[in-house]
C-alpha cells in the first residue's frame, strides 16, 4: 500500500485505510432477521477483515468487541430470547454432506442435522456470527455460554469465497463475515438480491486492496 494511503485517518466506520474504504458506496439493506457480530479484541484484519463492514451494510445490526456479555440481550442492547436466534457454528463436519442442496444447515446439540430443516429456519429471529480467527471465534463460543441456547447453523455456499486466493482459510467452504451474512440472511429472508449486493461490495473492497498492493514501493533487498 503507497505511503499517501497509509498516511490518511481510516474510515471511521470500517476503520479501513482509506484506498481499501467502500463505506461510501453501501446502501444498507432493510433486513427482516437481525444481525449480532461480536469480534474478538485480538482480531486484527485491518486491510481484508468485513465485520464492522457488515454491520454497515444491514439496517437492523449490531457490532460487538469483546470476549463476554452475560447474555444475549445485553450482546444486542435489547431484550431478546436466544432460542429464537442462530448461531453460525464452528462444526468439523463437512456441511454439503449434512444436509445436500441446502446451503444453511440448521444442527442439534451434537452436531446432526435436524429431521425438519424448513421448521427450524423458519422462525429464527437473528443470526450471530463470531469475527475473529478459528481459535478467536471459539474462545467466543466458550466465553458465551447463552449462545448454546441458540440453534447451531453451518454454510455450505455453492461457490467460493471472492477472497480467492488472497486470504488463507482453515477450510474450503470457509466465507468472509460479510459474505457469510449475506447468505444466512438472504436464504433466511428469501431474498437473493442481498448477496448480490454484497458480492458487490466485496468485489470493490478486494480490487482496491489489489490496487492498493500494486501501488505500494517495492524494497530491494
Amino acid at each position: 500500500m503507497s505511503e499517501d494511503a497509509g498516511a490518511e485517518a481510516p474510515c471511521p466506520h470500517c476503520l479501513k485505510p482509506q484506498a481499501l474504504c467502500v463505506c461510501n458506496d453501501v446502501r444498507p439493506i432493510d433486513n427482516r432477521v437481525a444481525l449480532l457480530i461480536l469480534q474478538h479484541p485480538q482480531e486484527q484484519d485491518a486491510a481484508l477483515g468485513t465485520a464492522r463492514l457488515t454491520a454497515r451494510h444491514f439496517a437492523d445490526a449490531v457490532f460487538r468487541v469483546g470476549l463476554s456479555w452475560p447474555s444475549l440481550a445485553k450482546a444486542l442492547g435489547r431484550a431478546a430470547d436466544p432460542r429464537t436466534w442462530a448461531t453460525l457454528y464452528l462444526g468439523s463436519a463437512d456441511p454439503a454432506t449434512l444436509a445436500p442442496g441446502r446451503a444453511v444447515v440448521v444442527l442439534d446439540g451434537k452436531g446432526k442435522p435436524v429431521a425438519d430443516q424448513d421448521a427450524a429456519l423458519a422462525d429464527i429471529d437473528g443470526v450471530i456470527l463470531l469475527d475473529g480467527t478459528w481459535s478467536q471465534a471459539k474462545t467466543l463460543w466458550w466465553r458465551n455460554p447463552w449462545l448454546l441456547k441458540s440453534r447451531r447453523v453451518v454454510l455450505a455456499p455453492e461457490t467460493p469465497s471472492l477472497y480467492g486466493r488472497l486470504r488463507r482459510e482453515p477450510r474450503r467452504e470457509s466465507l468472509s463475515t460479510l459474505e457469510a451474512a449475506a447468505l444466512l440472511l438472504s436464504r433466511l429472508e428469501n431474498k437473493p438480491e442481498i448477496e448480490t449486493q454484497v458480492a458487490s461490495s466485496v468485489r470493490r473492497m478486494l480490487q482496491r486492496y489489489r490496487d492498493a498492493r500494486k501501488e505500494a514501493p517495492t524494497t530491494s533487498s
